[in-house]
């Protein structure tokens, strides 16, 4: 559950990315004495990472599982996977508004739109040019030709 409390005012910063703010949430929440740190570093990782395709799944069971849970709740990857009494049980335990699309794309742009550059090279940059017709992602290609660098 922690991994979009970064969006929230209560844990965002001005300057990191919503996810690094939901890493340092976990982090926080999770210290003490009965919990080893490396459990606490598979968390923040899995937070991490969450929205990083291809690279949970050859990680920790944990790290991929969050991943997959988000991927199934936000983007319906696998829905098909799922029996319709399974998607009913959890839906049931946690649900889902009768807009939950446009709502969940809201909710990442009111927590991401006064830091939009700590969208570059990722999906919230889609967010971010989704909701507001003015923003101008940061272009990779961009960035490698301006560098400093003699050519």
């Amino acid at each position: 559950m922690f991994h979009d409390m970064g969006l929230t005012h209560q844990y965002a910063s001005a300057d990191e990315r919503f996810k690094m703010d939901s890493d340092n949430a976990a982090r926080d929440f999770l210290r003490s004495p009965d919990i080893a740190e490396r459990d606490i570093e598979t968390v923040w990782t899995a937070i991490a990472l969450h929205t990083m395709p291809g690279i949970p799944q050859h990680m920790y069971p944990v790290i991929a599982l969050v991943t997959a849970g988000v991927e199934m709740d936000v983007l319906g990857i696998a829905f098909s996977e799922f029996t319709d009494a399974e998607r009913e049980a959890v839906v049931h335990v946690h649900p889902r508004s009768g807009r939950f699309k446009e709502e969940i794309i809201q909710a990442f742009y009111d927590g991401i739109h006064h830091k939009p550059e700590t969208t570059f090279g990722s999906v919230k940059a889609d967010v971010l040019a989704d909701k507001d017709p003015s923003f101008r992602r940061i272009n990779f290609c961009e960035v490698i030709r301006g560098s400093t660098w003699p050519d």
